[in-house]
């Protein structure tokens, strides 16, 4: 695998509310192109969705992305940690 084929993680965002799992959002750059993956625990199911992944050009749009994602997970009384 080439490097810019395994790509380079820049950083994962979980989020928890009452102590449970809510989101991990992860970011990951392919020098072409930015791709935001997402887990997501629906409360009350034991199923893990994953919508996306979501493409980007460029880091700095991904970053920008999961910034409004997780501004809006902590208005809505979620706890988001840098993992």
């Amino acid at each position: 695998m080439t490097p810019e084929t395994a790509g380079r993680e820049l950083f994962v965002r979980h989020a928890k509310k009452d102590g449970r799992s809510v989101t991990v959002l992860r970011a990951v750059d392919y020098g072409s192109s930015c791709i935001v993956e997402a887990q997501v625990f629906p409360a009350g199911s034991t199923d893990t969705v994953h919508p996306g992944p979501y493409t980007f050009a460029n880091a700095s749009q991904a970053t920008a992305f999961v910034t409004e994602a997780v501004e809006s997970l902590m208005y809505l009384g979620c706890d988001v940690y840098a993992e």
